[in-house]
């Protein structure tokens, strides 16, 4: 059974609703198959935070986060952080911190990473990503 792993960019999407693509990919998986990380729980508080959670917009996000697992980052999502870092750091490929978090926390759920980040793509081994912005 996979399960989705959705990056806050996406989640983003879908709380906006501003790309039809996005949703139609998100109701054709079932909803127990859709995680996102605690590191992305992390980046929407930030979004609400930095803006004094503007009502609709909390309100939107408390919605989402009642219908989705959020897993918490663990032991075995550090691990894999530790390589995945080092060996992007070796081939040059660069993504920010809490997105390097997010692929390893997929990486080590064995979960998809769902994501309209192209940089994602350049991890080349053991993260399958999706790209759902796109048809």
């Amino acid at each position: 059974m996979n399960l989705y792993m959705l990056d806050t960019n996406i989640v983003s999407h879908i709380i906006k609703g501003d790309i039809a693509i996005v949703r139609e990919r998100l109701v054709a998986v079932p909803i127990h198959r859709v995680v996102i990380s605690s590191v992305t729980l992390a980046e929407l508080r930030y979004g609400l935070a930095k803006r004094c959670f503007p009502k609709g917009l909390t309100s939107r996000v408390h919605e989402f986060l009642i219908r989705v697992k959020i897993l918490a980052w663990d032991k075995d999502a550090a691990i894999v952080y530790g390589d995945l870092r080092a060996t992007c750091e070796t081939a040059g490929v660069t993504l920010s911190p809490l997105d390097l978090k997010i692929a390893a926390h997929a990486q080590a759920a064995s979960a998809i990473l769902v994501t309209g980040d192209k940089a994602f793509s350049m991890i080349a081994d053991g993260l399958t990503v999706e790209n759902w912005t796109t048809p």
